[in-house]
């Protein structure tokens, strides 16, 4: 009996999520690979819970038609179709007790218990649980909400490159997953089809926005089935809890394919399905602020000069948490480390090098465990107690055994009162909560129950790129350098100050300050006359220095 042709008929509506993508298909398997055996089965049994199953429905042994009796397939396919979802659910849980390659779940799903497809909300669960357990796998770059008030967005017409006002905290726009869903839908239906998945981390006070963008599925001839797994089409989106800001992952090129049998005969070349991805991507992101935005309330993403991997580095520099501005030298007040404010009118010599270096409740302890340790082997000790770690670490750690000079405890003085507890076991002491209830949503992944706050890890910049528009100085200005009074004059006069830039400074690594600060201890970089962006105190990844000062404003790390 012939099977009946589906009847495609173009509407305005999303793509829905049981739309199926072939188990056939190459780049599943790709997908499905980078995870582990126990993720993979985390996942799976995520599909057969009571909230997705609808959505992920796998093939059971009553789905059974006489159209399908007929295919050989089935006969000779090695795994028995379960007869309902509770024993389908009891074989992964088995699967779980038991030891096995990840090949053999992967076999499992595609072959077998999900042999006609995988749909479109599986495949964003298999993307946002990759997320998870990658927290630095993806480039994020941080947007910042800024409201325009009725008075200048009428004024300034002509000028978008005025800042809109600042966002208190009363005004932050709530995010409640269905209104926001149907907001978007609203703005980019007439021009893209897309998908949309939304969904609680589990670990941080983040909700996930999973957008699949497409031209048109109704296209003559049909659009390969790769189109589904093109990273180069999907856009996330994360929003902190109580925060005027977003994060969204950056541009990124199509996928590089390799030339096997199987991609060549079954995917055509990326070139013919990919149609101007940036464009679509665009258009995504013109219409997030729209979407958030209420009558007599408009806002605009203004880009914030930060970009990096790691979604905690964005929590702790632009996030809801006292970091935000708090960095380089006043970290030290936000992660509590001294007791007072920087406003504190005690002159700098009644607080001791001490203070700044360990905090004023371990000084005291501090003092009485260094005279056990002078004469003890270094490892033995970093076994020891939390304070006499800390002594060894704030010690000369490249010469140990050595005292230390008059020059060396200044050198490490001044590189505390730069640093703060940037790349310290001090840094990121705050606590935060993945359960939040500030933010209003209908959330489909299941929220974690009752999880305890976690210490926020250290925030670390793996890229810092520099653009200084200063020129350099003659031999004249080397005798007299000019007062700081001028310095501020001449970069507030950007009219009179060169565009072009005249050094670019780029650094790469897992932890640009850690590495900036462990040369000032060493005496490679002179800790006085550092800038602040060397010191994080700017807490930006790409900035522009004019006048000796950054100009936030022609800095961006902003998408597409």
């Amino acid at each position: 009996m012939p099977r009946r042709t589906a009847i495609r008929a173009p509407t305005a509506a999303s793509l829905p999520d049981t739309l199926r993508i072939p188990s056939s298909t190459h780049s599943l398997v790709k997908a499905l690979g980078r995870f582990s055996r126990s993720s993979l089965l985390d996942l799976v049994l995520q599909w057969l819970d009571e909230k997705n199953v609808r959505a992920c429905p796998p093939y059971l042994s009553g789905d059974n038609t006489q159209e399908e009796k007929d295919d050989d397939d089935n006969a000779a396919n090695p795994y028995t179709p379960a007869s309902s979802i509770e024993e389908l659910r009891e074989t992964y849980e088995e699967l779980r007790d038991r030891k096995g390659g990840k090949r053999e779940i992967i076999d499992r799903i595609l072959e077998g218990d999900w042999r006609y497809g995988i749909s479109l909300r599986q495949l964003a669960t298999v993307d946002i649980q990759y997320i998870e357990d990658h927290p630095v796998g993806m480039r994020w770059t941080a947007l910042k909400l800024e409201r325009i008030s009725p008075s200048s967005s009428s004024r300034d017409n002509n000028n978008n490159n005025k800042s809109g006002d600042e966002i208190s905290a009363s005004s932050i726009p709530r995010l409640h997953a269905s209104t926001f869903l149907r907001a978007i839908q609203r703005e980019i239906s007439p021009l893209v089809k897309a998908h949309y998945y939304i969904s609680r981390s589990k670990t941080l006070p983040l909700t996930f926005v999973r957008i699949f963008v497409v031209d048109s599925p109704y296209q003559q001839p049909r659009q390969s089935s790769y189109i589904y797994t093109d990273s180069s089409r999907i856009v996330y989106l994360a929003f902190p809890d109580s925060a005027p800001f977003v994060y969204s992952s950056l541009i990124s090129s199509p996928a590089k394919r390799t030339s096997t049998s199987t991609s060549t005969s079954t995917e055509p070349p990326a070139q013919h399905i990919t149609t101007d991805t940036r464009t679509l991507r665009k258009l995504v992101k013109d219409a997030i602020p729209t979407a958030l935005s209420r009558p007599q309330e408009r806002y605009v993403l203004a880009p914030t000069s930060l970009t990096a991997k790691s979604l905690h580095t964005l929590l702790a520099l632009r996030g809801p948490g006292r970091t935000n501005a708090a960095n380089g030298a006043f970290s030290i007040f936000a992660d509590a480390v001294v007791e007072g404010r920087p406003l504190d009118p005690r002159l700098p010599h009644h607080v001791s090098p001490e203070v700044y270096a360990l905090g004023a409740e371990n000084v005291k302890e501090t003092k009485q465990d260094e005279s056990d340790l002078q004469d003890t082997a270094t490892g033995p000790l970093l076994a020891g107690k939390p304070s006499q770690r800390r002594v060894l670490q704030n010690r000369n750690i490249f010469h140990p055994f050595e005292p230390e000079s008059g020059d060396s405890k200044k050198r490490k003085l001044a590189v505390s009162s730069r640093f703060g507890t940037a790349g310290t076991n001090l840094s990121g002491s705050g606590t935060f909560s993945a359960n939040n209830n500030n933010i209003s949503q209908n959330t489909t992944a299941s929220t974690p129950s009752t999880k305890p706050t976690q210490p926020l890890p250290q925030p670390a910049l793996d890229r810092l790129d520099i653009h200084i528009q200063d020129p350099p100085p003659s031999p004249q200005d080397d005798s007299s350098s000019p007062p700081p009074s001028s310095i501020s004059s001449a970069g507030n006069n950007d009219d009179h100050r060169p565009t072009q830039t005249t050094l670019s400074l780029s650094f790469h690594g897992t932890n640009i300050i850690v590495g900036l600060r462990q040369l000032a201890d060493l005496g490679v970089i002179d800790a006085k006359r550092m800038p602040g962006w060397m010191t994080g105190e700017e807490g930006v990844s790409f900035a522009v220095v004019r006048g000796g000062r950054v100009r936030r404003k022609d800095g961006g790390g902003g998408v597409g």
